[in-house]
């Protein structure tokens, strides 16, 4: 008894050290349902682990219809697990998640065949999933990991690694201070500065950027050392024209294109 109040307690302090709208320790036990479908779950998973299924099964259903939380009475909860909002959250039979993890609403943790056996992920300690995150199939997610909102992860990721993207993409923001400063030099010359000047990039298309623009600065480089080899050989060579600075480009929404009130006028006399 004294070790399911203990539980208890670290289900409610969790949520106060994670999401800072939490007030009252009556407040969170009252109003939060992911912490009503986390102790739902445990009473769910004792009964499965005892042979009693279709209870178990029948607990977790009553779980999802009062918290729209679907948690796999066979799924391996570790402690200190914590889901935000919580809504649309789909956690499969063979999932197994480590201690101190947090998910957001949308998150599935789901499986990619039909066939038995271990098809849902492995989630380290403190693993956080961002809202509306699909992770697929029986992999491991490292310890530390963080999966950002929206990816479909289908491969293992390494401990404390950052995934983004549709597939999920690994993040490095590993790279030296001299390798900036190169790419915004170059990205001033060309006119174009809106990549390559932060630190840390978490942005796949931003990568290719800058891939182009470390591209470019080699390229202009091996032009200046050819110009000036020519020019110890004692040819002359004209001066080219300064880069031009290239216009920026806006993309507009479907929201802010203005409609054509000739034809709104039309349809209406029609």
């Amino acid at each position: 008894m004294q070790a399911m109040f203990k539980r208890l307690q670290e289900d409610l302090a969790c949520v106060f050290a994670r999401d800072p709208a939490a007030r009252t320790r009556w407040e969170v036990a009252l109003n939060y349902p992911g912490v009503h479908a986390i102790w739902l779950h445990r009473v769910a998973h004792a009964l499965w682990q005892r042979h009693w299924k279709g209870l178990a099964r029948f607990i977790s259903t009553v779980s999802r219809f009062i918290t729209g939380i679907e948690i796999h009475p066979g799924a391996t909860i570790g402690r200190r697990f914590f889901i935000d909002h919580g809504m649309g959250v789909v956690i499969g039979e063979t999932a197994v998640i480590g201690n101190d993890c947090t998910l957001y609403h949308g998150v599935t943790l789901g499986g990619t065949t039909w066939q038995k056996g271990k098809r849902h992920p492995t989630l380290g300690d403190n693993v956080v999933v961002g809202a509306g995150a699909k992770v697929l199939g029986p992999i491991l997610i490292g310890d530390n990991a963080r999966i950002g909102s929206n990816a479909v992860v289908v491969k293992p990721v390494p401990p404390n690694a950052t995934v983004v993207g549709i597939p999920g993409r690994i993040i490095e923001a590993n790279e030296t201070q001299d390798t900036n400063e190169r790419r915004q030099a170059i990205a001033k010359k060309i006119g174009f500065d809106a990549y390559g000047t932060a630190n840390d990039m978490p942005d796949p298309v931003a990568h290719a950027i800058n891939c182009m623009l470390d591209h470019i600065q080699a390229m202009d480089k091996r032009m200046d050392a050819m110009c000036y080899s020519i020019r110890q050989l004692g040819v002359s060579i004209e001066e080219t024209e300064i880069l031009p600075t290239l216009t920026d480009c806006e993309i507009h929404s479907g929201d802010s294109v203005k409609p054509d009130n000739s034809l709104i006028s039309k349809q209406e006399t029609q």
